[in-house]
């Protein structure tokens, strides 16, 4: 027999296993609360009989064996509690309210005994309760037993112990109950996050868990698992538009590519035209469409890792350095005024080949739109955040306000850089290794419109502090 959901789930099996541990606390609290509840009755039993033990024993001291039985007899005639006997030295009965000695083998010395005692309820019925008793040895011989009953104590210290009884009965039961129920919300919200997993299994990604505004640790899993679907649908998202982009922007060079070889092929049978000239540019259109895929692969690889991998702390004026030596002849042979300012003694933190990939694409982006006598800067410091930004700055056409969130996306080029060859991959693997190393991109227009240049565009590449 296969038992309901609710009893299957684990917050009811904590339940069970919370009740149990409390039941099993609040047996042994009811143990310690009997256990001391009769000791504190026998100990203030034991306590009144010494205290009519004392008072006897003077009387006997003062005026005799006569004053006390005496005594005896008109207390036993009284409403007191106590039971009474006295006994010769040879232990035959003088007076006393019960018949015999409860203490057997007595040998002189003060001696506590436990015994029962019989009375008769109201109907006739004869009725037992528990008694105590003390027996001495007075001083001129004769046995002296004082004893009190300890019924009423007794049923005090029942009535005590089944209404404590009942009270862990009912608070187990309203355990027991309340646990029922916060298994069926626990439950009820599980089964909601559950249901969301298998249909985005099935195929369903535009479904989202329900977040009820409670705040607590379900509403966060439900916001998590919402944050964690809507990523994935951006990103399936991102995936279509870069098939579709790829698609787009590499069906020309591909085409050219094969045009090419074909032409190639053809004239070589034919023994005419320049088959070298034809492999040489299918040889710079296969190498535009391995580097657009290479950064494609760099872009996934970043956003597959999260951060950057093999991060490393270095001085970034070393990496600034190397990259200025390397495109300063490409700025001279196209008529470009290069300069750099570089901070020394600076520190980051993260992967020296992504980095040194992103500062490249910034410079190739510069001087791929800067026209000819333009200038292109390159700026490495240290904001007063203790930021350490990488800029590069140029004079070409920039880029208006209003694209310069778009920009930076995969595969977006704008108007004026179709004619220019690319992919649009640039500054969205800028970006990509910027988010890997805790950073950002800001783009910002440059110096300005100078005569037929600019207004320029700045490119600030901003790392956090190692």
């Amino acid at each position: 027999m296969r038992l309901p959901r609710i009893f299957r789930t684990t917050p009811f099996r904590l339940t069970l296993l919370f009740l149990a541990l409390f039941t099993a606390a609040a047996s042994l609290f009811l143990a310690y609360i009997y256990i001391a509840t009769a000791g504190e009755a026998t100990r203030r039993t034991d306590q009144d009989i010494r205290r009519e033990m004392r008072s006897l024993v003077g009387v006997y001291d003062r005026a005799g064996v006569d004053a006390i039985n005496q005594s005896l007899i008109e207390r036993a005639s009284s409403e007191k509690p106590f039971l009474y006997l006295l006994l010769t030295k040879d232990g035959r009965r003088i007076s006393g309210s019960i018949e015999q000695s409860p203490v057997e083998n007595f040998v002189g010395k003060p001696a506590w005994t436990t015994f029962q005692v019989t009375d008769v309820d109201p109907q006739g019925r004869p009725v037992k309760h528990p008694a105590r008793g003390l027996q001495e040895k007075l001083s001129g011989g004769e046995i002296l037993f004082v004893g009190a009953d300890a019924g009423e104590d007794e049923a005090y210290v029942t009535k005590i112990v089944h209404a404590l009884q009942a009270a862990g009965l009912l608070v187990i039961l309203l355990g027991l109950a309340g646990g029922v129920l916060v298994s069926r919300n626990v439950s009820r919200s599980m089964i909601s996050l559950i249901d969301v997993v298998e249909r985005v299994r099935n195929g369903e990604t535009g479904v989202r868990a329900h977040v009820r505004g409670a705040r607590d640790e379900f509403d966060e899993l439900a916001q998590g698992v919402n944050d964690m679907l809507d990523r994935l649908e951006r990103s399936m998202a991102g995936h279509k538009h870069a098939g579709d982009a790829i698609a787009h922007d590499l069906r020309s060079p591909l085409t050219r590519l094969r045009a090419r070889l074909e032409a190639a092929f053809i004239d070589v049978e034919a023994g005419k035209g320049n088959a070298e000239d034809a492999l040489a540019q299918a040889l710079e259109d296969t190498d535009g469409v391995l580097k657009t895929f290479s950064a494609v692969l760099s872009i996934a690889r970043l956003q597959a890792a999260g951060q950057a991998p093999n991060p490393a702390i270095f001085d970034p004026a070393e990496l600034a350095a190397d990259i200025s030596e390397l495109y300063e002849p490409f700025c001279e042979e196209k008529d470009l005024e290069y300069a750099s300012e570089i901070t020394r003694d600076l520190s980051v933190r993260g992967n020296r080949e992504f980095l040194a990939q992103a500062l490249a694409n910034l410079l190739d982006n510069a001087v791929k739109y800067t026209p000819a006598g333009g200038a292109i800067m390159l700026r490495v410091r240290r904001r007063s955040s203790g930021e350490v930004e990488f800029s590069v700055t140029d004079t070409g056409p920039g880029v208006p306000d209003e694209d310069r969130d778009r920009v930076i996306q995969r595969f977006v080029r704008l108007e004026n850089s179709r004619n220019e060859p690319g992919a649009g991959l640039g500054l969205s693997l800028v970006a990509a290794v910027a988010e890997a190393h805790g950073g950002r991109l800001e783009l910002s227009e440059g110096p300005g419109k100078v005569g037929e240049m600019g207004p320029g565009l700045r490119v600030a590449f901003i790392l956090p502090r190692p």
